[in-house]
């Protein structure tokens, strides 16, 4: 038997230096007290009837391959969106869309540039990419720079990224603004507008992302049915790309990576679109109402338009987390950055303004 110990396997250095993503924590709690998991910006209600009616249909045949290209939900998912068939591509959630478009788009050395803070995900694969990560800062609002995103892009550019409501923070970009960026940047240069949280955006002057998408050959649209729709647990998100870059969106993707469950559960989710949509009225709600209260306790926090609420607490972060634990909340703190509290169930979110409260506004 070999030792291991001297014989090490070659890694790839970039593993080393990157960072690991780090889910949300489960639902925890002392005891006698509910436990809430509001880490992982998860819908809190389970499946529609018709939605676990098509889970249960389609569980039948998982002794089959899924359709690899998909075409029952990119068929349906058209229809839905008003968009050629051959501009979606679909993945296993949004992230691996993403990853599909930065590895599309990258050879090693080019450039990746974002906002940070914004989705952790971003600098990770883009390092599994090869590329490098340019990360640009927010402003005081806790919105994307755009003016400072357009000075960061250089030849190496090749893809820029756009979270919008960004995630952990809850602004979103306005159309104007992204008009005026997009006329800047290189046409050869992808811009990803990350819409994962779209069906919560009440701002009228937010990003219309198919809007852009329509007259922009280098916009690639990013969405999943992992939020608003409930479906996190089966992995499936989609790109809407203008057909060469959807193409190669296809060409990136795992062979049958998107099961025929997940495929099934989101063709009904559409079908029952306004049934959902009733549930996504209500946490829109129930955040208006958890952001009113803060707003009235003294809490100065940034505009969300997506289904969570952003503490930049600074060196708070840790005491807001651990109390909100105390409760029974799991939040998701981002180091000495802030707390990420996602809107859940009434409950929750009164618990929630309850601890604030406690807490002290900042």
């Amino acid at each position: 038997m070999s030792d291991t110990a001297e014989t090490p396997v070659r890694l790839r250095q970039v593993l080393a230096q990157m960072p690991d993503y780090k889910p949300g924590k489960p639902a925890a709690a002392p005891a006698g007290v509910t436990a809430y998991k509001l880490s992982s910006n998860e819908n809190p209600y389970g499946p529609l009837p018709s939605v676990l009616s098509a889970i249960d249909d389609a569980a039948a045949s998982v002794n089959r391959y899924p359709d690899m290209a998909v075409t029952a939900l990119t068929q349906r998912l058209a229809r839905a969106l008003d968009v050629p068939a051959e501009c979606i591509a679909t993945g296993t959630g949004s992230v691996a869309v993403l990853a599909q478009i930065v590895n599309a788009a990258c050879d090693a050395g080019d450039e990746v540039v974002f906002a940070w803070r914004s989705f952790e995900a971003y600098p990770i694969v883009t390092q599994l990419a090869g590329a490098t990560p340019v990360m640009v800062g927010l402003d005081e609002q806790a919105r994307h720079r755009l003016d400072a995103m357009f000075a960061a892009i250089t030849d190496r550019t090749r893809v820029v990224l756009v979270c919008t409501p960004n995630n952990p923070t809850g602004p979103c970009v306005h159309q104007a603004e992204l008009e005026a960026f997009l006329d800047k940047v290189p046409n050869d240069v992808i811009v990803v507008v990350d819409e994962a949280y779209v069906e919560f955006v009440r701002d009228p002057d937010a990003v219309r992302g198919l809007d852009v998408w329509r007259h922009r050959p280098n916009v690639v649209v990013l969405r999943t049915f992992s939020k608003a729709y409930g479906l996190a647990g089966l992995r499936i998100g989609y790109a809407v790309a203008h057909p060469q870059v959807a193409a190669a969106l296809r060409k990136t993707a795992t062979p049958f990576g998107v099961n025929s469950i997940a495929q099934a559960a989101a063709i009904a989710s559409l079908d029952a679109f306004d049934e959902l949509n009733e549930r996504v009225e209500t946490l829109v709600a129930e955040r208006d109402r958890v952001v009113r209260a803060l707003a009235d306790q003294g809490w100065k926090l940034p505009q969300s338009d997506a289904n969570f609420v952003w503490f930049p607490l600074g060196a708070d972060s840790t005491s807001f987390s651990q109390a909100c634990e105390e409760a029974g909340l799991m939040v998701r703190q981002y180091g000495d950055d802030g707390v990420r509290v996602t809107i859940g169930e009434p409950e929750a979110n009164s618990r929630l303004v309850e601890v604030a409260g406690r807490f002290g506004a900042r």
